[in-house]
């Protein structure tokens, strides 16, 4: 009698269970939000009642399982969201082509310095004016 088991070609998608079959990072998460919610629900339960109280719970735990359990393209939910804030206000929304013309830098380098010869010959008493270099 064979027994056949089931065997994913690609391994990089198995992440390791840590207890109850879920990871290190879903079981932190999941621990943060009990750690807030419950408190919560308790805080609130007299001053609100019962069912605004669980309908608050949830709505501050949800950041916390939404952490936990969302992944795209292997990236978890904190990195997708700091790409996202990073590509729409961190960085300049428009970014214009501009070239960089080494002829026109070498031209000013090449006034500057003829600009230079000119005031010296002039504080050592030879005044003309500067001539142009043919290319």
């Amino acid at each position: 009698m064979a027994i056949s088991v089931q065997v994913p070609k690609d391994l990089s998608g198995i992440k390791t269970k840590v207890a109850l079959n879920l990871t290190k990072r879903q079981i932190i998460c999941f621990s943060g939000a009990a750690v807030t919610g419950i408190p919560l629900y308790f805080l609130t339960k007299g001053l609100i009642g019962t069912s605004a109280a669980s309908l608050l719970m949830m709505g501050a735990m949800l950041p916390f399982f939404f952490f936990a359990m969302y992944e795209k393209n292997g990236f978890p939910a904190e990195k997708i969201l700091y790409f996202m804030l990073r590509q729409k206000i961190l960085t300049p929304g428009i970014r214009p082509y501009r070239t960089e013309n080494l002829y026109k830098q070498l031209e000013e380098k090449e006034k500057i310095r003829r600009e230079v010869r000119y005031l010296e010959e002039k504080a050592k008493g030879r005044t003309g004016k500067p001539q142009k270099k043919q290319l």
